[in-house]
């Protein structure tokens, strides 16, 4: 009798095919770019708050409002030098998301304007919101401005510039839509400190929603500062309507508007503010429809582990 020779079957079934490997490495790649991208903005902070202001202070003194004006200017263009050093010296291409240009800006900021205000608006017609006294504009106003712009700079920076593009490049457009809207959401749950299951709820769609709005923008535009310019203007005209901004109740002494709510949480949005009203969220998903199959007729969507070189950005970001 003679034996057929059988051979063993590999004893690691599930080990990586070659087939498997580019894709291993481009996620490897990925969260090391994300990891460095990351360190390099919060260290460029840390510097500014750290080490410049306490030089500042001891050599010269300027006083709280001057020394205060001083760490936001600091903290907005040390985060972006240190994006633009990372991008120039690690990923090897130039950072074509950070020139300024001025068509997308001013549409950006009209936008945010006009995506939250008439909403508002609406609701101040529609009494879920009452004013009650108008106290003009505070001079507190500025700096509260010049916070809120560079809040929302380091949101579009960290979130959308590195998170969103990073993501995109391995796993393609809508997959990094998504995870950087959930993430952007979870990272503002700590703005609602004594809220219900339901107010929760409302927050992780209503900025998940927002999240998507300001992606789809730089997918669009290909640049940074039309999301930072809509996502500023959008937080101003909440402050200035006096109705919670995100949770944050601070600065609504300071607001032109003194109101109150009137009509139910899910007009009002609750303690989140206008951001988590239905009507606001309904306006904002209509804007994110048509943000997104612009960006999808204009060819700017990518696949996943598209081979595409980042230059192919370079080029579209000039067409917008």
């Amino acid at each position: 009798m003679t034996f057929e020779r059988i051979e063993p079957e590999s004893s690691t079934p599930d080990a990586p095919t070659p087939s498997r490997w580019p894709r291993l490495r481009a996620n490897a790649k990925m969260l090391a770019s994300l990891l460095l991208g990351g360190a390099a903005i919060l260290l460029a902070i840390i510097a500014v708050r750290k080490g410049l202001i306490p030089l500042v202070d001891g050599l010269f003194q300027p006083g709280e409002q001057w020394l205060s004006a001083i760490r936001r200017v600091g903290i907005f263009v040390a985060a972006t030098a240190a994006y633009w050093a990372y991008v120039r010296w690690f990923e090897k291409r130039r950072a074509t998301e950070l020139p300024l240009r001025l068509k997308p800006l001013l549409l950006g900021a009209a936008a945010g304007v006009g995506l939250v205000g008439i909403p508002i608006a609406l609701l101040f017609a529609f009494g879920a919101y009452e004013a009650l006294l108008f106290r003009g504009f505070s001079p507190a106003l500025v700096g509260v401005g010049g916070l809120i712009v560079v809040a929302a700079a380091l949101e579009e920076l960290v979130y959308r510039a590195l998170l969103f593009r990073l993501t995109e490049r391995t796993w393609g457009t809508v997959a990094a839509l998504v995870v950087q809207a959930l993430l952007f959401a979870a990272q503002h749950l700590e703005n609602l400190s004594q809220g219900s299951a339901t107010d929760v709820l409302m927050l992780l769609v209503s900025v998940s929603v927002l999240g998507l709005l300001w992606a789809g923008i730089f997918v669009l535009t290909r640049n940074l500062w039309a999301g930072v310019a809509n996502h500023a203007t959008w937080n101003f005209t909440i402050l200035l309507s006096g109705v919670p901004l995100s949770g944050i109740e601070d600065w609504r002494a300071l607001a032109p508007l003194e109101s109150r709510y009137a009509g139910p949480d899910g007009l009002t949005g609750g303690q989140f503010g206008p951001e988590s009203s239905l009507l606001v969220i309904v306006c904002v998903t209509i804007a994110v429809v048509w943000l997104l199959r612009t960006a999808r007729r204009r060819g700017r969507f990518r696949g996943a582990f598209q081979s595409a070189p980042d230059t192919r950005l370079e080029t579209e970001s000039g067409k917008a």
